[in-house]
């Protein structure tokens, strides 16, 4: 069994006991085939639990800090995770994206780029430019009350809603800054609508 399988089997009903989760949209997976997760991202709890409750493996890109820290980075790296620089165009974690596209696997993004405790950092382009490069679908998916829930655990009710999946293509094999953004602006809206 892998560390990813075998993690998922005890974070699943951990999660759904400590925080009362739902999740709902699972018609909404394509069963097989490359796919990007796209998420809002408003705790550390997000990345382990919308990875136990999604239906196949997801490969998060996550801040590279984190894969410094002992253990834990470890950890991560077992997790099917890997490090992406933050504040720059990071070619190697778009590559290696591609790459598990290409083998028809599933890559988690969180658009914001960090945590949006506030609610008010805008979403980046990358998940939409990989998706348009890659040529696959992506499926937004929406987290209610992560951020509260370590503190209130089965009071927080944290639900995740999985939502239909969208297709970016451009006019041209490369897509433009112009497209770029209508896309980012729709999967954020995407995302919102799936979050309370």
């Amino acid at each position: 069994m892998r560390f990813y399988d075998f993690a998922k089997a005890i974070v699943h009903p951990l999660t759904g006991a400590l925080f009362a989760v739902t999740a709902t949209g699972y018609e909404n997976v394509p069963a097989t085939g490359p796919l990007i997760v796209a998420a809002n991202h408003r705790s550390y709890i997000d990345p382990p639990l919308i990875g136990s409750w999604f239906p196949r493996t997801v490969h998060w890109m996550a801040k590279d800090e984190l894969f410094r820290i002992p253990i834990l980075g470890t950890l991560i790296r077992w997790s099917c995770a890997f490090p992406v620089a933050r504040g720059e165009a990071d070619v190697g974690a778009i590559k290696r994206a591609l790459r598990l596209l290409k083998e028809g696997e599933v890559v988690g993004i969180f658009p914001e780029g960090t945590r949006n405790l506030s609610g008010d950092v805008e979403s980046k382009a990358g998940a939409v430019l990989i998706a348009s490069r890659a040529h696959c679908p992506v499926v937004p998916i929406g987290v209610s009350r992560t951020a509260i829930a370590m503190k209130r655990l089965r009071s927080s009710h944290v639900e995740m809603r999985i939502g239909a999946p969208i297709t970016f293509q451009g006019s041209s094999r490369r897509a433009t800054k112009a497209e770029l953004d209508a896309w980012t602006v729709e999967l954020s809206k995407a995302i919102d609508d799936l979050t309370d």
